[in-house]
């Protein structure tokens, strides 16, 4: 154990899989030894341990998934430290579930830890390529066995900690500048200004000609291509009046279009309306509804 810095004290969790020999289990010391097919359902708290070894029983060729590694993460220590060790791909070949050594430095990056490195790497022997076929389906003659160290955050998700600002206190109150008092008063204007006689002020009347107070003739107003042609039409962005101008012309001309009543029944219904009436067969309404007229109706009246 003293090969991993494990000192006094410090809450130790040995990680092992079916891969493991079960003579190098009695041999782990003290410390908590947890299944790694356990390790997903195990009652541990979070920050529950100081240092956890996973994969480094003599033997072992287990691969950690990202399940187990956030599972590590979370029940480490703020500070704690994991060592890991998992046979590597040297070759590339993305079919493969064994990963290669860069793959598995970014999966423990992705699970949270940080200061993540390689520290050594070994060939396997013959018996570990044996349990590497049996136990992972795997046979490739480019594996090699890689030690991985990785921390975890000082703090926990979640935390707050109160910051600490380092403000130096002024040695004496600043001073303001002397402000010349003449200069001051052009620029600032009060109420008792406004009532002192020595002040001179302009009436904002006076500074109008009477060409400015004439009421602007609205032609003179009009875009260059407001109301231009033969049918008086409205521009775009018309501002002159023409557009509402038109508009409340085209209205009543709507309203002289409908038709007027000569017996004044006709909102009674066919039975008191007279023969020529342009509402026969349409149904009754109030006195002074609108009654609208199809095309239809008004060629047949």
């Amino acid at each position: 154990m003293a090969d991993f810095g494990i000192s006094a004290g410090q809450f130790v969790a040995v990680v092992w899989d079916k891969s493991s020999p079960v003579e190098a289990l009695k041999g782990l010391g003290h410390g908590s030894v947890e299944n790694m097919n356990q390790l997903l359902q195990s009652a541990h708290k979070e920050s529950s341990f100081d240092i956890i070894l996973s994969g480094l029983v003599p033997g072992s060729t287990t691969l950690h998934s990202a399940e187990i590694l956030a599972e590590i993460t979370q029940i480490l220590q703020p500070g704690g430290c994991l060592f890991l060790k998992e046979p590597v791909e040297t070759a590339v070949d993305n079919n493969s579930k064994v990963k290669t050594a860069s793959k598995l430095c970014s999966a423990l990056t992705l699970s949270g830890l940080v200061e993540v490195k390689e520290l050594q790497r070994e060939p396997l022997t013959p018996e570990e390529i044996q349990s590497v076929r049996e136990h992972l389906g795997h046979e490739s003659d480019s594996l090699l066995f890689v030690q991985i160290t990785g921390k975890k955050q000082n703090f926990e998700v979640d935390s707050s900690s109160q910051l600490k600002f380092s403000i130096t206190k002024k040695s004496s109150p600043s001073v303001k500048p002397a402000v010349d008092p003449a200069a001051a008063k052009l620029w600032t204007l009060s109420a008792n200004d406004m009532e002192d006689d020595s002040m001179d002020l302009i009436d904002s009347d006076e500074l109008l000609d009477p060409e400015d107070l004439k009421k602007p003739d609205p032609a003179s107003l009009q875009a260059a291509s407001c109301g231009e042609g033969k049918k008086r039409k409205a521009c775009k962005n018309c501002t002159c009046g023409l557009a509402t101008e038109l508009e409340k012309e085209k209205s009543r001309e709507q309203m002289s279009s409908q038709p007027k009543s000569a017996c004044g029944n006709c909102y009674l219904g066919d039975a008191f309306r007279c023969a020529s009436c342009p509402y026969l067969g349409m149904p009754a309404f109030k006195p002074g509804e609108k009654a609208l007229l199809s095309n239809s109706n008004l060629h047949d009246a």
